[in-house]
Formats: C-alpha cells, sequence, structure tokens
C-alpha cells in the first residue's frame, strides 16, 4: 500500500466511507485538530519526568480515546455502515471526571487565574489544554451545520479541565510554584 494517494495535490481528502472533502472543510478541520492534540499529548508523554511519570498510562489511554474521537469527527453524516466508535457506554467522560476528582483532592485551593507555566510537565499539558480548547470550538462550528457524535463533544470539552488540573498536579510532583495572574480578582471561591 502507497501512503501517498494524490488526492491532496487538489486540496482535497478522502473521509471515511469514501466521501471527498476539501482539506479545509469543517469536518476535516474538526478531525485535523484532534490529530494534532494527539501528537502534542505524545510529546507530553516523551518529556515526562520521574515524578510526573505517574501520567503516562492515563495519557496513553487519553491518546486511544482521541483516536477514536477523530475516527467519529471523520465519519459524514449520511454514512451508515460503520456504527460511532465513541459512546457514552465506554464512560470515557465518566473516566475524565473521575480522575480530576482525584487529583483536585492534592491540589491547593485556586482563587485566581493562573498563568501557564511551571514545570516542563506542567507547561506541556497547558499547551494541550489549549489545542484541546480549539479543537472544541471547531468541532462546535461543525456541529451548527452537520450532525456529530455528541458524545465527542462531552469528553473533549471535560478533556481541557483534566489537562488543567494535570498541569496543576505536576507542578505539586515536581514543587514548582503556580504564577497566579497579577490582575486577577478572586474569581474560584
Amino acid at each position: 500500500m502507497k501512503i501517498y494517494t494524490r488526492t491532496g495535490d487538489k486540496g482535497k481528502t478522502r473521509i471515511i466511507e469514501h466521501d471527498v472533502l476539501y482539506k479545509s472543510d469543517k469536518r476535516v478541520e474538526s478531525y485535523g485538530t484532534i490529530d494534532e492534540l494527539n501528537s502534542f499529548v505524545g510529546l507530553t508523554i516523551s518529556d515526562l519526568s520521574e515524578k510526573t511519570m505517574v501520567f503516562r498510562e492515563e495519557l496513553f489511554e487519553i491518546q486511544q480515546l482521541l483516536f477514536d474521537c477523530g475516527s467519529d469527527l471523520a465519519k459524514s453524516p449520511t454514512q451508515t455502515k460503520r456504527p460511532f466508535v465513541f459512546t457514552a457506554d465506554n464512560h470515557a467522560t465518566e473516566w475524565l471526571e473521575s480522575r480530576i476528582d482525584e487529583y483536585t483532592k492534592e491540589l491547593p485551593k485556586v482563587q485566581k487565574f493562573i498563568l501557564p507555566g511551571g514545570c516542563k510537565t506542567a507547561s506541556n499539558l497547558h499547551v494541550d489544554r489549549t489545542v484541546t480548547r480549539r479543537a472544541e470550538r471547531s468541532i462546535v462550528d461543525l456541529m451548527q451545520d452537520e450532525p456529530i457524535n455528541e458524545e465527542v463533544l462531552k469528553f473533549i470539552n471535560r478533556l481541557s479541565d483534566c489537562f488543567f488540573t494535570l498541569s496543576r498536579y505536576a507542578n505539586v510532583l515536581e514543587g514548582s510554584d503556580e504564577v497566579e495572574y497579577r490582575n486577577s480578582k478572586i474569581i474560584f471561591r
């Protein structure tokens, strides 16, 4: 099998069920951003320290789930042969919520906005968080025009919260201080 198809030479790509779309299509943008996010998560994994290695298996699981999200986003709303991979039955969103709740127990209370940064792992996780938010915006943009798998949107929404929590916990593990935004009023009570 050849890795190149030459379809892209005219600015198009083939999605699941063989529909051909422009690479600028909202559907292609949404699953492409998920792919980009998955690459950043891989980078985060490769940069884990001894202390933050505790995140390794969870981040690998997140990569698997992101691939499922991208697969579902790549399906045309007219396709009927393949059911969605990402469903409420896989309990992925609930799993993220449980991870967020567990790590939050170990964190100092946050009252003000926090600047992205701290240790390297925390910084990488903040990049993951912001790319997740961009992916979410592109999925919302797509769903205004076409049906999507709404379980994907729920998961992506929760994933950004998870990355925020993991970034904070990475700083705790590494003994790095969080930097509050200096002009932030108390917003979290």
